[in-house]
């Protein structure tokens, strides 16, 4: 197969500069951002580390996002535990459930950005 991986994530925005912003500042997402360390990101690109992505369609009725969005964000991350004290600093509101988290798939939380775009932040277990 000649597909090597996701390429770009593309959305629509009532703010998309201001959007950006809150990308970077709270979760070190997109353009001019770098998760490998030593790599430089450029105005366009966001630098990230290989691994397991997810793909997968959900049905239209799911109850496991908001009914009138069309895609949830999952956000592979390390420490999870450190993210959500940064992120809870900062005012964001976060969501965990005990059922959301497996030794097997490891620990998640849930956040939303300011137009209500679900993020769901997943650290995998470790190996």
């Amino acid at each position: 197969m000649p597909v090597l991986g996701i390429g770009g994530l593309f959305f629509r925005s009532r703010d998309p500069d201001a959007l950006s912003a809150w990308y970077r500042e709270h979760l070190g997402v997109g353009a001019g951002c770098s998760a490998v360390e030593g790599a430089e990101a450029d105005e366009w690109t966001w630098q990230v580390e290989g691994g397991p992505i997810v793909f997968a369609p959900f049905k239209a009725d799911t109850d496991y996002f908001a009914a009138d969005k069309a895609f949830m964000l999952n956000f592979r991350v390390r420490d999870l535990d450190s993210l959500l004290e940064q992120l809870n600093a900062a005012g964001v509101e976060i969501i965990t459930k005990p059922e959301w988290n497996d030794p097997a798939t490891g620990q998640f939380a849930r956040i939303h950005d300011p137009e209500g775009n679900a993020i769901e932040l997943w650290e995998p277990p470790a190996s």
